[in-house]
This record gives structure tokens, sequence and C-alpha cells, in this order.
């Protein structure tokens, strides 16, 4: 079967391979990849490779076909149209043939084709889970009318993350630095948005804001550390799913206010095949009836076209750039 890896550090290494066609395991589905989406996750683990021989195949973002199970698998069938974000221990989807455990993945939504929903599994559960498991807050409506500060509001866990937020009554408050930027995030449903270029206390205090009780940094965390102890409520929740670049000072005003430090990485359930793995999969399948029900709107902002080293590189180039809002796709094998 055909694949995209990577050898090196450097965006040149992506390019195709052979591989064999994998078998799938007791809980396994062997998926026909119709189309993936690049994200932060691709470029960080591309740079950790160092000139190894074995291709390292990423990506952690796909929608496609089962085309076999595994023999303890339940919920899915040949033929079933599936998206998933996968496990960043295993092979990724840049491959014409994945296999991802069956507990993490979701029927894809039948309103939206491929591309469109191979751009929500990773960011709507990072979204999610932070929000809703590691905050706290009641996706129910119960914290409804609180504020809630989403820095770098416009990437994809943001964007994700925006629309949630609303769905469960909270007052968004989003940042970003460019027009288009801001559009988005007003588009998908922010009640406001300042600047992350410009002190953030000022702004909010514009808009009426002393403190706010939930804040997300999706953004490097020590850049704005001093900032967020500023403007966090006694009692609320910061959530972060960046790693710092800096020793960040757990001490007040952090612990005079109590506040609740958390933290969110996708994959651990994935990764540390925790008890409630199938969790992941529940979560999908809820986002897949969202989106059947016209809640959420498409995170898709770019289709770069057929899945080529040439366009996973011009992804990978903007990432790192930081050109990129929303998600960018590649669907189809040349």
């Amino acid at each position: 079967m055909k694949a995209i890896g990577a050898t090196s550090a450097d965006r040149s290494s992506l390019t195709f391979i052979d591989l064999a066609e994998p078998v799938p395991g007791p809980h396994d589905l062997l998926v026909k990849v119709a189309a993936v989406a690049v994200n932060p996750v691709d470029t960080k683990i591309r740079k950790t490779l160092g000139g190894s021989l074995e291709p390292r195949v990423l990506g952690w973002d796909a929608a496609g076909t089962v085309v076999a199970v595994g023999s303890e698998v339940a919920d899915f069938r040949v033929d079933d149209e599936v998206f998933y974000a996968g496990d960043v221990t295993r092979p990724g989807s840049n491959s014409e043939l994945q296999l991802v455990d069956s507990r993490i993945v979701a029927h894809k939504p039948t309103t939206i084709g491929f591309a469109e929903a191979a751009a929500w599994p990773l960011v709507s559960l990072t979204a999610w889970e932070l929000l809703f498991e590691r905050m706290g807050v009641d996706e129910h409506g119960g914290d409804a009318g609180k504020a809630l500060l989403v820095i770098n509001g416009a990437g994809g866990v943001g964007s994700a993350l925006i629309q949630l937020a609303k769905h469960a009554g909270l007052e968004v408050i989003a940042t970003a630095s460019r027009e288009n930027t801001e559009t988005w995030c007003r588009d998908l449903g922010a009640d406001h948005v300042v600047s992350h270029r410009e002190p953030l206390a000022p702004q909010l205090s514009a808009l009426g804001f002393s403190e706010v009780p939930f804040i997300v940094n999706l953004h490097e965390p020590s850049a704005y550390w001093q900032q967020m102890g500023e403007l966090i409520a006694p009692l609320g929740a910061i959530g972060m799913i960046v790693e710092p670049l800096e020793a960040l000072k757990i001490g007040d005003p952090f612990k005079a206010k109590c506040v609740r430090i958390a933290w969110e990485f996708m994959f651990s359930r994935s990764k540390f095949q925790t008890h409630d793995m199938s969790r992941q999969g529940e979560i999908l399948e809820e986002i897949a009836c969202r989106i059947e029900a016209g809640q959420l709107k498409p995170l898709m902002t770019r289709n770069l076209g057929t899945i080529t080293p040439d366009h996973l590189r011009e992804a990978h180039e903007a990432l790192e750039g930081g050109s990129v809002y929303g998600k960018w796709v590649l669907e189809g094998w040349a």
C-alpha cells in the first residue's frame, strides 16, 4: 500500500513509501483512508526525527471506509464510513490503509463529505475533553452566562472549542491578531474578540470584565502566565494544551485564588490504554450528531487537494509559519 513517511526533521523528508497491508488486531478497524487533516502535532513529531532509516508515518486526523474488522469489534462493520484522530503511538493516517482501535472511532456524519469530516476529530476531542472533563465546565448549561477567555481562538482547537462553549451557554471572549482570524472567531460564535498582541486586561476591562472564571490558553503558556494570573477569578479554572517554554510558577496568585490548572493531551487515553478509552468514540459520536443537526459550523478552511508529499510539505510549512486558521485538509490519493 502507498503511504507518506518522514525520516528526518526536515519537511523535505516527507516522501511516498510502500508498506505491507496491516492486519487488524482484536479491537482494530482497517480503514481505507479517504481524507486527512494536518495538525501541529504532525510538525512537532516530525521535528523529533533524527535521520532514522525507518520512515515515520504521520497524520492524526482521518475519515474513510472500514474494509476489515478485528475479532472483538462489535459496533462497526465493513463499508461503514468513519472518522477518528487515532493513536500517536501507532502509524498515522497518511497512508492508504490504517489500523485504528475501534474504541476511539465514530461513524462519520452523514451530512458532510470525507474532507470536512477529517477536520473534526483531533480538535473536537481536545476541546471537549479540556472544557468539559478537565476544566469542569457543565456541558449541559449549568455554567450558562459565565465568561470564557480563549487565547488563540482561530486555531483548530479554538475553532471547535468556541462552538462547544457557546452551546454550553458560556459568554466567549476569543483572541485573534488578524482581520481574517477575528472574523473567523466571530463567525464561529465568539461574543467578543480581542487582540493577543496587546495586554489583555485593559481590553477585557473595556468590555466590562475585571476577571473571568474560565481561561483556555491554546498558545505557549509562559507567554500569558502573568496575565492569566491577573484575570482568572477566584475558584476559576485554566486549561492548557501546549508545553511551556519556561518554568511556570504555580504559586500566588493561583494558589491564593484556588485556581484549577488543567492540562489536556488528547492521546492520553489511547497511549495509556485507560479504562475509559471508549469515551473518545462516544464523544465523536456526539460531535457527529451535532454536525448532522446543524449545530456546528465547518472547520475546514482549505482543501489542499490529493494526499501527496508536496501538499503535506505545504501544510507543514504553513502550520510552522502560523498562517493556518481553522483546519487544512487533503483528500484522495494521486
